[in-house]
């Protein structure tokens, strides 16, 4: 939806038809703000004395003021000028605190909430730390506060919109850009709106600064622009005041009466001791709250990274005892092996003294027949004997060279089923 171009007019502070204003000769009038003497702005505390208005305890106590309402007015219309709705004229203060229904419900503190001249009820969340949740946290607030609109003997039709505003000192949506997106019930294919009874607006400091710095923004005729860089010109979480940022607001305040009511409201509450006190203790429990947030993250990130090197060291045991298994295999597959081997070299030994005995009893068997021929009339009968007998005794050893040839066969096939796995 495009930006509505609204105007301050001259004659009020809040009651003004529109939120953005245009000044002629933008550029030249920049450059003349820098060459002529300013008049201070600030009269009693230096910037760096200024409350972080991202705090929730400072915006409450200087938008969530009732004698500050008129600003409070400037700030919703300038935000809401987006959706096109109707100008907010006056707002009452409503109990931020969204009572339980029942004992065990969650109690909900809002950070402000208003009721317009419309009976709209606009609920502002400031946001300061990142708690992953900001998108259901808000829709959870929105619920709470249309449930308590509905009283007894109300019909639906009485109910009126609700509209939640969430300032955030971080990044939420990845998919944009822009820093102020808004949201509401659409049907899914054609698009048109379902209800105005829920509205959500999500602003994104962090966005805000960058596209300062990038001189994407004009505070002298975009009044959102201004007053988020008024919220934004103090960043206490990193100690840092923005000069640039108060140089500029403070010469547009000279022209924008609304805005230079803001800064000495917010000049004052600086200032007050007890408001101070309460504003320190505030940070300071924001900030520690952050620290324990990182300290936890961090130590979950740690506790993931031990997990992850423990099963890392585990697949690494392992694959190391898988290693050291097949190893021991192998070794084993080696030593059967080796005694193969050995009795391949015995079993040639042996096949190698048979051929020697069996070419020494070949030799006998012709001596013998030689001397039959020789002499047919002497007695043999002994030596065929002992022939026999050696004959015998070489058969013998063969079985048994067999039967080794057998047992080392069935060896060598218990490697191979061995190495086959």
């Amino acid at each position: 939806m495009a930006l509505t171009e609204l105007h301050y007019e001259n004659s009020t502070v809040y009651t003004a038809s529109n939120v953005r204003e245009d000044f002629p000769n933008y550029n030249k009038h920049k450059q003349e703000a820098k060459e002529n003497t300013r008049t201070k702005l600030l009269k009693r505390v230096p910037l760096e004395r200024l409350m972080d208005l991202k705090i929730d305890y400072a915006f409450k106590q200087l938008f969530g003021n009732e004698r500050n309402k008129d600003i409070t007015v400037v700030l919703l219309n300038a935000i809401l000028q987006k959706t096109d709705r109707g100008r907010i004229k006056d707002v009452a203060f409503m109990n931020t605190e969204s009572g339980r229904e029942y004992v065990d419900d969650k109690l909900s503190r809002l950070d402000l909430l208003v009721i317009t001249d419309a009976e709209e009820r606009i609920n502002v969340e400031i946001q300061f730390t990142d708690k992953y949740d900001m998108v259901k946290r808000s829709i959870y607030y929105w619920s709470r506060i249309y449930d308590n609109i509905l009283k007894k003997n109300m019909d639906y039709k009485e109910l009126r919109p609700v509209i939640s505003i969430n300032i955030l000192n971080f990044d939420v949506f990845s998919q944009t850009e822009r820093l102020h997106t808004t949201y509401h019930l659409y049907e899914d294919e054609d698009k048109y709106k379902l209800t105005d009874i829920m509205e959500f607006h999500f602003i994104e400091m962090t966005k805000l600064i960058r596209d300062w710095k990038d001189d994407k923004l004009d505070p002298w005729n975009d009044a959102l622009a201004r007053w988020l860089l008024m919220l934004g010109m103090v960043d206490h979480r990193n100690r840092k005041v923005y000069d640039d940022i108060f140089n500029e607001l403070e010469e547009i305040s000279m022209k924008d009466k609304s805005l230079r009511s803001a800064f000495q409201n917010w000049e004052e509450l600086s200032m007050e001791e007890e408001q101070r006190l309460a504003y320190e203790s505030r940070l300071k429990q924001v900030l520690d709250e952050e620290a324990y947030q990182r300290n936890k993250e961090l130590f979950a990130q740690e506790k993931e990274m031990f997990a992850a090197e423990k099963n890392d060291f585990i697949e690494k045991k392992k694959k190391f005892t898988e290693k050291e298994e097949e190893l021991t295999e192998e070794k084993k597959v080696f030593t059967q092996e080796k005694e193969i081997f050995i009795q391949k070299k015995k079993i040639f030994a042996q096949e190698k003294e048979l051929i020697t005995l069996e070419k020494e009893l070949l030799n006998q068997e012709r001596e013998l027949l030689r001397q039959e021929r020789e002499q047919p009339d002497r007695e043999l009968d002994q030596e065929k004997k002992d022939f026999e007998q050696r004959k015998e005794g070489i058969e013998h050893k063969k079985r048994d060279l067999e039967q080794q040839k057998k047992s080392l066969t069935r060896l060598e096939n218990i490697k191979n089923q061995q190495l086959d796995r």
